[in-house]
């Protein structure tokens, strides 16, 4: 690991509010000072201070998403989640710039999120841009996959939103029928939202990635699902 990365890791762990789960064989979350958190079902009054719903969004990589949903919805409380706290060091670094304070980080593996939130916690749920895993043998890694759509129903509220955007069409299609199968009721299927003039405001927000794909011409997909 090179001394740059090792020194981000170092100053993101000092972030008041970047929470880390740093054991994932015996995981606890963790604030700047080292305090083991019990936030189960209060992370709106503990780390936000207020009751407002709660959007995650999932391996948010730098942030991009969070903090520009954060940005145009203040009255909202945005978590941004992923396992690589280098990335979560520039989203840290945004977010104290911009002086936001709807905005955490929660470094940890997905999967073992329900061990730090309660059922029926969060509100929404963003996943841009994954790693689309296109070997078969990978296929039950994707975020779009059975075991995680299951993780997140018992995270999120009954009629919570669920949002996907990717430019893999593999990915996609797989998806759409992920989670046809299990249950989620589909609201809107959009390919190549560019192309065909689809996306909003939300939908066109542009993160690191995203850029990349376009510069290299790929389409865009996106999809947004209810939980029932």
């Amino acid at each position: 690991m090179g001394k740059a990365k090792m020194k981000k890791l170092r100053e993101v762990s000092t972030f008041p509010f970047v929470y880390e789960n740093k054991n994932f064989l015996a995981p606890s979350i963790c604030d700047s000072t080292g305090q083991v958190l019990e936030w189960k079902g209060e992370w709106a009054k503990n780390a936000f201070k207020n009751s407002n719903p709660i959007t995650m969004e999932l391996a948010c990589g730098k942030g991009d998403y969070t903090i520009a949903l954060a940005e145009r919805f203040p009255e909202r409380n945005f978590i941004g989640v992923d396992i690589k706290g280098d990335r979560l060091w520039r989203g840290g670094m945004t977010v104290q710039s911009k002086g936001l304070t709807n905005v955490v980080f929660v470094r940890s593996k997905i999967e073992q999120l329900d061990l730090f939130f309660a059922s029926h916690e969060i509100d929404e749920i963003w996943i841009t841009f994954p790693d689309p895993f296109p070997k078969k043998p990978d296929t039950k890694r994707r975020l779009s996959a059975p075991s995680f759509l299951e993780l997140y129903k018992k995270l999120m509220k009954e009629n919570g939103f669920i949002h996907f955007k990717t430019d893999a069409l593999d990915l996609f299609n797989y998806t759409e029928e992920s989670m046809k199968e299990a249950g989620y009721e589909l609201l809107t299927v959009q390919r190549d939202i560019y192309g065909n003039q689809l996306a909003d405001e939300i939908t066109s927000i542009k993160t690191y990635y995203e850029l990349m794909h376009l510069a290299d011409a790929r389409t865009i997909n996106y999809l947004k699902a209810i939980v029932k």
